[in-house]
């Protein structure tokens, strides 16, 4: 009887881990695009300078900060670069993010930018949720860990012979 109850929480503790896939996901989908967001409008005011003058070419006008005599200018050469580099990972970041989920998941625990998840997984506030999506996750995620936590318990704990005296 114990057996069978130690399965069940052992099974419900996973189905509360795989409900949380879907809102951790979500949650990094959102930091992503509001770091997006912040990043586009930082380099806004560079994209006109470059349309006006360089064709729209972001890397021209940095090449022309970087050959002025002006140090002014010469140091901006790093921001801006820094700057269109941290939108070009975003964007990335928000594409990857664009498939299904569980290419989303892939993408989050292997290839995700190390800091992004590390703050979303910082403020992320665990919750229930009753969706479709995580209750499929939910199951998913109990059924494959409660089956490798059960083989697992066989590999540790062979069964014992039961030795009978005659």
């Amino acid at each position: 009887m114990f057996k069978d109850y130690a399965r069940l929480t052992v099974f419900f503790c996973c189905v509360l881990i795989g409900v949380q896939i879907p809102g951790v996901l979500k949650f990094y989908q959102q930091r992503v695009e509001a770091h997006l967001s912040e990043a586009q409008q930082a380099l806004g005011g560079f994209e006109q300078t470059a349309q006006r003058h360089f064709d729209g070419d972001i890397q021209a006008l940095v090449a022309h900060y970087r050959r002025s005599p002006d140090p002014v200018f010469q140091q901006d050469a790093d921001s801006v670069a820094a700057i269109v580099e941290r939108v070009d990972l975003l964007r990335q970041e928000w594409d990857a993010m664009q498939g299904g989920q569980i290419a989303q998941l892939w993408h989050f625990l292997g290839f995700a930018d190390t800091r992004l998840r590390e703050e979303t997984l910082d403020s992320y506030r665990y919750q229930v949720l009753l969706t479709p999506t995580a209750i499929g996750w939910g199951l998913a995620v109990a059924l494959i860990l409660s089956v490798l936590a059960e083989l697992l318990v066989k590999l540790v704990m062979p069964k014992r012979r039961s030795r009978r005296f005659a």
